[in-house]
């Protein structure tokens, strides 16, 4: 047995040189465990050498480096989580569902380029956890971060530190090594620099496996905690603690997928020369950002797996090289039809262009590369029986049908409700109570009945019928012309109202901090809050003897709601709950009404009232992307007498909004009568400031794509707005050419 005794006998040179030896042996030893599957010593001789380590670094703690094993846990749980910008964005990839999906994709590539080129690829299977990205300066782990919304992300430094996988210093490999996987002379020279005083990041997948699932839900069933759900959110969970400490116990793992190397110096010198700021905007290759990002040390997808493999990082040993498409289709189906028997959750296969120096050519395009698809597998299904039927009443009064199913596992989660949607969903399904149904996690996160099997009744199904009256507060049910949805006429609807009352207090109305729907559920419940205006009467006293409130949060809370009694009119008209009004709507009457009372800037809630009375349903007809429907439902909730009487208690407890028709008239004629949909997220400024700055050019904003839009501003993950405008042939422009054209 070592102690800290031992060490008194020891200089401090002595102790250095020892201290070097240990953490180079257990590093190796760490290598050989996680990343080679191979154990030269036991488990308890490793555990010695860090025991021998940890008790000489605490004899001389001037010797601890940030790099030593011993500091994989370190450091007080954390406040909150700092933001990190990405130096290369972890854009998200494309998903294919069939063979039909790959071929129209391979064909795609290759009008991009010439036929000279045969495309090959390197398939990897596609995990599901958390994506992090790790950067290295000098071959030491420097920081780690969440993927985040792919521009900017979380600072989880401290948590990635515990996962054993992960290398806290990189490994240096031998010239021999690198040659082997088909390095040049002078990629071999541009690496060993990078290693010793350059950056290298990492990308990669942090994972839970199956079997430290199944034990550590065994663990927490004896000691009665909350059991983890399924691996992957139990896997992101982990990572976002605030106390690493929790982290390091989940025993997470890392697996790489992906190398950002420094560019070689003489393509940095080129780039520096060539990348003009026109050209940037003007060339596809330079667009993509990929000629900068890769960098040219590495020839092949697969080289890049293998050099993180010599780096000291775990990769999949089931990724392979397939040098045709068809190669690909048996990879994918052998693993769709075996996922089962992997230690770890898949949805599909990463494939990816195999020659590196196509990938600035291929570019990217909305919100992933060109050349990488994600080849998902079948979605997961499940039969299930539906046992019930009830239905829920939303802010409007609609009522929505929800089926209660015989849990039932899918995907790792269990499932007991599944949204019906309306009654022509249920006709459509032919669907009755008692019927065995096919349960489907759509996209792996919304569980949906997709099919009914009649063939299976037994004779004691029973039809599902519409309420007769509203489940939550008995009133008279009708359904408009022209909808699907029934709703409540009842405007004093319990549900109805909380619905209004937890939309007042949402992010993109009021956005009242700490006021949530629980909270806002209790203080109904406890008859403290009846409608808007009594958010506004509300005093400490009130709160503090609540279940879930102490002196500061009630006081925190009070004053969270009196900071927000004056906020933008569009915030103010949104939260109104005006069906069919929403954030861009609430925004063109906003403006509509702040020209108009151009003499009067410093409005009250009566001048609103007056406004809006006075104003016939036609002539908001004539209001850009107001239809009929809309104008009526404004028309109608201005002339409600009840709503009314709500906007006056408003204004008698100091609630209004601020003005300024400044932000709302068009100040150039630049973008007259253009019209621009917004989709995907945008790296150098917000949703907000872009939609300003368009409107300040005379443009117009509109939530939907329609033949009429003139552009489309594609960010990060684009969704369905994308896909339209490109069916419709609308311009579909990026954020550098939308940068450039609103100079």
């Amino acid at each position: 047995m070592f102690c800290v005794v031992c060490y008194m006998f020891m200089d401090k040179q002595q102790a250095k040189k020892r201290i070097e030896k240990l953490r180079e042996e257990i590093n190796h030893h760490r290598y050989l465990y996680h990343v080679l599957d191979k154990q030269e010593i036991s488990d308890g001789a490793l555990d010695s050498l860090k025991n021998e380590l940890f008790k000489l670094e605490q004899a001389y703690p001037n010797l601890i480096t940030l790099d030593s094993p011993t500091q994989r846990v370190a450091g007080k749980p954390l406040d909150k989580f700092k933001k990190v910008r990405h130096s290369v964005p972890m854009m998200s990839l494309f998903d294919a569902f069939n063979s039909e999906d790959m071929r129209d994709w391979e064909k795609r590539l290759y009008s991009l380029i010439s036929r000279e080129f045969r495309l090959d690829y390197y398939c990897e299977l596609k995990l599901d956890g958390l994506a992090a990205s790790l950067r290295y300066k000098k071959g030491v782990f420097a920081q780690g971060a969440t993927r985040g919304d792919g521009v900017i992300g979380e600072d989880i430094t401290q948590n990635l530190r515990t996962i054993e996988a992960i290398p806290l210093v990189l490994r240096r490999p031998k010239k021999g090594q690198l040659t082997k996987i088909g390095l040049a002379k002078d990629a071999i020279i541009n690496i060993q620099t990078a290693l010793e005083k350059g950056t290298i990041e990492v990308r990669g997948e942090v994972i839970m496996a199956k079997t430290v699932f199944g034990k550590l839900n065994k663990k927490y069933k004896k000691q009665g905690r909350a059991l983890l759900a399924n691996p992957r959110n139990a896997a992101a969970g982990s990572i976002r603690q605030l106390d690493a400490k929790l982290a390091a116990e989940r025993q997470l793992d890392y697996y790489v997928y992906d190398l950002i190397l420094p560019l070689s110096p003489r393509l940095a010198m080129a780039s520096a020369k060539r990348a003009t700021p026109s050209m940037v905007l003007s060339s596809p290759r330079l667009r993509s950002g990929q000629a900068r990002e890769r960098g040219d040390l590495l020839q092949k997808q697969e080289q890049k797996i293998e050099l993180a493999k010599l780096l000291g990082f775990k990769v999949l040993k089931y990724n392979k090289y397939c040098k045709n498409i068809e190669k690909v289709f048996k990879f994918h189906d052998h693993w769709e039809k075996n996922r089962d028997k992997l230690d770890f959750q898949c949805d599909g296969v990463a494939v990816k262009v195999n020659k590196l120096a196509l990938w600035p050519r291929l570019g990217a395009v909305g919100k992933g590369p060109r050349y990488m698809m994600a080849y998902k597998f079948a979605a997961e299904q499940a039969t299930t029986k539906v046992k019930d039927v009830v239905w829920q009443v939303g802010r409007t009064g609609a009522l929505t049908p929800i089926a209660i199913l015989n849990p039932v596992r899918v995907g790792g989660v269990t499932i007991s409700h599944a949204t019906l949607h309306n009654m022509d969903e249920i006709q459509r399904l032919s669907l009755k109570i008692g019927d065995t149904v096919i349960i489907e996690r759509a996209g792996d996160v919304i569980p949906k009945v997709i099919k009914a099997l009649p063939k299976l009744r037994d004779g004691d199904e029973r039809d599902i019928r519409l309420p007769a009256e509203c489940p939550v507060c008995g009133g008279k049910i009708d359904k408009a012309p022209g909808e699907v949805a029934y709703r409540c006429a009842n405007k004093n609807c319990y549900a109805v109202n909380l619905r209004k009352l937890i939309h007042w207090a949402s992010k993109g109305a009021l956005d009242i901090e700490g006021l949530g729907p629980k909270i806002i559920e209790q203080l109904v419940k406890e008859g403290i809050v009846g409608d808007l205006s009594d958010f506004y009467t509300l005093k400490k006293g009130d709160l503090k003897p609540l279940e879930r409130f102490a002196e500061k949060s009630a006081e925190n809370l009070v004053k969270a709601i009196q900071d927000r009694k004056r906020v933008k009119l569009e915030r103010f008209i949104y939260g109104l709950g005006i069906r069919h009004v929403g954030e861009e709507t609430a925004l063109l009457l906003a403006k509509n009404f702040s020209v108009y009372n151009i003499t009067y800037p410093k409005s009250k809630i009566s001048d609103l009232i007056f406004y809006f009375k006075g104003i016939k349903p036609e002539s908001l007809e004539a209001m850009e992307d107001v239809g009929p429907i809309v104008a009526k439902s404004i028309s109608d909730w201005f002339y409600n007498q009840h709503n009314l009487e709500l906007l006056e208690k408003l204004e008698k407890k100091g609630v209004g909004f601020i003005e300024d028709y400044r932000e709302y008239i068009k100040k150039s004629p630049k973008f007259q009568n253009k019209k621009f949909v917004l989709t995907g997220t945008l790296n150098s400024l917000t949703r907000y400031e872009a939609k300003r700055k368009i409107r300040e050019l005379g443009g117009n904003i509109s939530s939907a794509v329609s033949k009429n839009t003139n552009f489309v501003v594609a960010g990060i993950d684009p969704g369905i707005k994308y896909d339209k405008a490109k069916k419709l042939g609308v311009n579909i422009i990026d954020e550098k050419e939308f940068l450039e054209i609103i100079k």
